[in-house]
């Protein structure tokens, strides 16, 4: 059960308003990093999270990202606020009402004539939110990470939008928000460290032959060596043209087939198998007759 209130988990205070800033600000709307696809992605885990704790904690964070959207959708309304009402009303000349809703060089002129102002579930770009944005699989190792990660990434969103803007009313409730994803990031990465083991992600444990392997599949200097490939975890393993396949064997696919489909399947090679010794005109060729460099046949 949901109720709604009317305070806003964080004071919203906007300076002037600013119809270009509220078209960057949707990006965290609707966005793929933005507030509505979190919500989604967390509530969505709860509802299929068989630990009690997570599932208290799913819950949580996704209602609280809720609220989040609130707070960002009312900043993108509140700066929207004048263009909207001129537009409306339509109480300058129309080629000051475009050029001052467009000032900024962005597209937000699409949003004033489309949305009346209002924060619309698009990105920054306008490209509609999309249920695509929530990468869950069921499985809470590799939901987890993913929930980490996309916290990461809608920080580093937000600190591109405080550095927009001079306004401290939305400086300070962008910085908010940034710090909440920050929050979320340790609630997260406790709660997977809390699995144990959570690596590999799943139940099975990989094969040993290739587990600590690293194939250096890139050619060429200069040749980058770090943790990351080399101590005594990790098998240094270059690769060529000239390699053998991993396994030790050919490398060539095979299928077992029986004899009806193995018949079946000739018959069509033969019947569709090119001549390598044929020069046939084709219809490009056809298009250029006439040209002094084309050769006649």
């Amino acid at each position: 059960m949901f109720s709604h209130n009317k305070r806003l988990q964080y004071t919203v205070r906007v300076g002037e308003t600013n119809p270009g800033l509220a078209n960057l600000m949707l990006e965290q709307f609707g966005g793929p990093q933005g507030e509505l696809a979190a919500a989604c992605r967390y509530f969505t885990q709860a509802l299929g999270e068989d630990d009690p704790g997570r599932k208290d904690m799913l819950f949580d964070i996704s209602t609280e990202e809720l609220s989040h959207l609130e707070i960002i959708g009312t900043i993108v309304g509140m700066l929207n606020k004048g263009a909207k009402g001129r537009l409306a009303e339509g109480v300058e000349e129309e080629g000051e009402l475009y050029r001052s809703i467009t000032s900024a060089g962005n597209d937000s002129h699409i949003t004033q004539l489309l949305y009346g102002g209002g924060p619309p579930l698009v990105n920054s770009a306008g490209v509609p939110w999309t249920a695509a944005y929530i990468d869950t699989i069921g499985e809470p190792t590799a939901d987890l990470r993913s929930n980490i990660a996309a916290e990461a990434r809608a920080k580093i969103v937000y600190e591109r939008l405080i550095n927009l803007t001079d306004d401290p009313g939305v400086k300070d409730a962008l910085t908010f928000l940034m710090t909440r994803e920050i929050a979320h990031q340790k609630s997260f990465e406790k709660a997977l460290y809390a699995i144990e083991p959570n690596f590999p992600p799943g139940k099975l444990p990989g094969d040993p032959r290739f587990t600590h392997t690293y194939f250096r599949m890139s050619s060429g200097a200069p040749e980058n060596r770090g943790p990351w490939n080399e101590g005594e975890q990790w098998e240094f393993v270059p690769v060529s043209q000239q390699s053998a396949p991993a396994d030790g064997d050919s490398g060539m696919a095979s299928v077992q087939l029986s004899d009806d489909d193995a018949q079946t399947l000739r018959a069509m090679a033969m019947r569709t198998m090119s001549n390598p010794g044929s020069d046939p005109l084709t219809g490009a060729e056809l298009g250029t007759v006439g040209d002094p460099e084309t050769p006649e046949r």
